[in-house]
């Protein structure tokens, strides 16, 4: 694990996260899924993410992968609709930044607006940090973002951002 800080900023790497990807029409199945674009809602221990107007990422702890399949298959076939269920949990690995100061880190390589006004609490995106696709997002925690990055780039990203703190202490 990758732990760093740099003042107001902390940097580590997460553990592996269950991750499970739906797609589905939200308003044929009977769960408390987040339907405006970029939010996010936390149910039961685990954080559902709007990705786009039919597909959520389910995120929660390791090893609830498949009990997270299961019972979002069932929510499926007690609603008789179609949809997809994919357990992605290898695809990605996830960074978190918290402190006062982690968006400003954040800033140095995304061009979104980070500014708590425009990507408060319960918010996520798909963009790019430091010309790397990531999901961007920020829990109910304030102070706190988490930084989901395909395994494939996760050292590359887990070494720009170590960068990015350590200049952070350097040049605030």
């Amino acid at each position: 694990m990758v732990e760093t800080a740099a003042g107001s900023v902390t940097l580590r790497a997460l553990e592996p996260l269950a991750q499970v990807d739906l797609r589905v029409n939200a308003g044929r199945l009977a769960l408390p899924l987040p339907t405006a674009a970029n939010t996010t809602a936390d149910h039961g221990g685990r954080s559902l993410l709007w990705l786009g107007p039919d597909e959520w990422l389910v995120v929660a702890p390791d090893g609830l992968q498949g009990q997270i399949e299961r019972e979002l298959r069932e929510a499926l076939a007690r609603a008789g609709t179609w949809g997809s269920v994919v357990d992605v949990s290898g695809q990605r690995a996830g960074f978190e930044l918290a402190g006062p100061l982690a968006g400003d880190v954040l800033a140095k390589g995304c061009s979104l607006d980070l500014h708590p006004r425009s990507f408060g609490p319960a918010r996520c995106a798909q963009t790019l940090l430091a010309r790397a696709s990531v999901i961007l997002w920020r829990p109910e925690a304030p102070a706190v973002w988490r930084i989901l990055v395909s395994s494939s780039f996760a050292p590359y990203l887990g070494e720009w951002l170590h960068d990015a703190v350590e200049e952070h202490r350097t040049h605030p």
